[in-house]
């Protein structure tokens, strides 16, 4: 989606009817979505407050398994998202599909539930069911895991945020070199762990409590105030809340 498209959709008020195609208004206490992350916008609230909101497409979620006690020994809700070539899917994944009648996905998770939601699923979910924005109410706290943007191969300074030497008074090419990384004769050696230069970024990260500012029904969008780990278009996890 375009950043005008991102606009079009946060700017305006939350609709009040949902599509024909919306998704099946189903809340299971501990379940979460799959979603992309679509980027980022402000809205206004009625006080003319702006509010800086991260915009996660969630629409599509389909139930490719339901996990049980007697069959697996928990009990979990297995999700698909997003569509993968014909291709690009193994014979196994597509038998996995195929037996819950549902479009293979580019994103497969599952989400482990308590035991006593057992009963609640038995009666509203079952393979091929379509989740979305019904999941959740505006208001509601939520966790958003994601892959944080890459930065490659990236400096002490720039990846432990340490602090540099000042660029003047006699320094010459020191400003924004790590120092010493050893000790003395003994031990002799650069001791495991010592933060140094090397990858930066591309890591699985969470961000807590992030309240869900509106819900777009008829494009399947949530709008949460702050920003949420990845780029533009990254895949990403939304719970609820487990420290609200």
């Amino acid at each position: 989606m375009a950043d005008a498209d991102v606009r079009g959709a946060a700017g305006g008020p939350a609709p009040e009817t949902t599509s024909a195609a919306a998704a099946a208004p189903v809340r299971i206490a501990g379940l979460g979505l799959l979603g992309r992350k679509v980027g980022m916008t402000r809205i206004f609230g009625e006080d003319g407050e702006s509010v800086a909101v991260t915009v996660l497409e969630v629409a599509d979620n389909r139930v490719t398994q339901i996990k049980t006690v007697a069959t697996d020994g928990y009990v979990a809700v297995q999700l698909a998202h997003g569509l993968r070539k014909r291709s690009r899917v193994s014979k196994a994944e597509a038998g996995h599909y195929a037996k819950a009648a549902v479009e293979a996905g580019s994103t497969l998770r599952e989400f482990r539930l308590d035991v006593s939601a057992a009963s609640q699923l038995a009666g509203e979910l079952k393979p091929g069911t379509k989740l979305g924005v019904g999941q959740f109410e505006v208001g509601q706290k939520v966790d958003v895991t994601g892959v944080t943007i890459g930065k490659g191969f990236s400096g002490a300074i720039k990846r432990h945020h340490f602090s540099s030497n000042r660029a003047s008074h006699g320094n010459s090419v020191s400003t924004n070199a790590p120092g010493s990384i050893g000790m003395r004769q003994d031990p002799g050696r650069v001791m495991p762990g010592k933060r140094m230069a090397g990858h930066l970024g591309d890591e699985q990260r969470t961000t807590h409590n992030l309240v869900i500012a509106r819900i777009d029904e008829q494009r399947q969008l949530l709008l949460v105030r702050g920003a949420v780990p990845g780029a533009r278009g990254g895949r990403v996890i939304v719970r609820p809340a487990v420290k609200a």
